[in-house]
């Protein structure tokens, strides 16, 4: 594959493809799944010969750019890389072989189902999914209550108990035994196509067993997992503070007698984007990934408050891009681990 300049194409891409369906994702809740698989397309999301902490330095720059201009986007852009994640990490190499290259390379998109495990995991809520061994695989049953990043043709990863241990799988969403309902009453990010699942006895060979072990594997990918959010969050006060500082001479300069300003955000900013540098360049580690997640969630939720109180009254438009910011930012405060996930494992 020829080198690519990442940043000229990707910025070209964003201001063709992405901007103009900005709007119709947040108001209409288009899902924007040929830009999803554009990306794949034009090898953003490619590792060969890159460790996965090597394609990972690059795919966190590609989710940053994408969740700046719509964090809807880069969201689903993160489900994505979290099925990526499992697969590139999964010792089933007849699994690897098959989906590898069409998760990087733009042929399929992948999602998450580990919203309730990570939180089982974290001693919050019990699994959703139950597994009953059956020739050649497993069955499931349960329900899980939202998967975003779905449509036909998607696959997700899912975490269900079999006999007192955990086994982790791949789903595919064309799956006759698996009924989807899509749920578009949030506040914000509907356009990610968000579905309940229910599982009524969805079969899953064993060719598409993630791990035997989910306790372990898990411990394994949680880092990455945590990883690939830390840049939507990072996207989104980008686009704050330039809209901040856009303001900066609205109603006669009034907007310097604000407590916050754009300086004082980029302090903050650069302070966490070094650190997430260095995480990366050194090797991830739960809790250091942990730290710059939680740091990333509550200077997104002060960068959108602020530029909320810079552009005024404009902000409370429907159409305006600060209000989806602040919108889109609550969802980012939920996403798991939550705020209080997180705050519970710094106890």
């Amino acid at each position: 594959m020829p080198a690519i300049n990442h940043d000229v194409q990707l910025d070209t891409l964003l201001q063709q493809e992405l901007k103009p369906l900005v709007r119709a994702i947040d108001e209409k809740a288009y899902y924007p799944r040929d830009f999803l698989l554009q990306l794949g397309r034009n090898g953003f999301l490619s590792s060969e010969d890159k460790t996965v902490a090597e394609a990972a330095v690059q795919e966190v720059k590609v989710v940053q750019q994408v969740s700046s201009y719509c964090m809807t986007t880069g969201f689903n852009l993160w489900c994505h890389m979290a099925a990526l994640t499992y697969v590139r990490h999964t010792e089933n190499e007849e699994l690897k072989e098959r989906f590898l290259p069409a998760l990087e390379n733009g042929e399929i998109l992948g999602a998450t189902g580990l919203s309730n495990p990570m939180k089982f995991y974290a001693d919050l809520e019990k699994l959703h999914l139950k597994a009953e061994r059956v020739n050649g695989g497993y069955k499931l049953n349960g329900a899980l209550p939202a998967v975003s990043n779905l449509g036909e043709g998607h696959w997700f990863g899912a975490v269900a108990s079999e006999n007192g241990r955990r086994i982790m799988v791949f789903v595919p969403c064309s799956d006759e035994n698996l009924q989807l309902k899509e749920k578009v009453s949030y506040l914000g990010l509907n356009g990610s196509a968000t579905f309940a699942c229910r599982f009524d006895g969805v079969f899953i060979p064993d060719s598409q067993v993630l791990a035997e072990d989910a306790d372990t594997f898990v411990q394994k990918i949680r880092p990455y997992f945590v990883t690939y959010q830390v840049p939507v969050g990072l996207g989104v006060i980008e686009a704050a503070i330039r809209s901040v500082e856009k303001c900066v001479n609205k109603q006669s300069g009034a907007n310097q007698y604000l407590p916050v300003q754009a300086e004082d955000l980029q302090v903050r900013f650069d302070a966490v984007q070094e650190q997430f540098r260095d995480l990366l360049e050194t090797g991830v580690s739960w809790k250091g990934i942990l730290s710059v997640r939680k740091d990333t969630v509550y200077l997104t939720m002060d960068a959108v408050h602020a530029a909320m109180m810079h552009a005024g009254g404009s902000a409370y438009l429907q159409t305006s891009a600060d209000g989806r910011r602040l919108r889109e930012a609550y969802f980012f405060m939920n996403l798991t681990p939550t705020v209080k996930h997180l705050e519970k494992m710094f106890q």
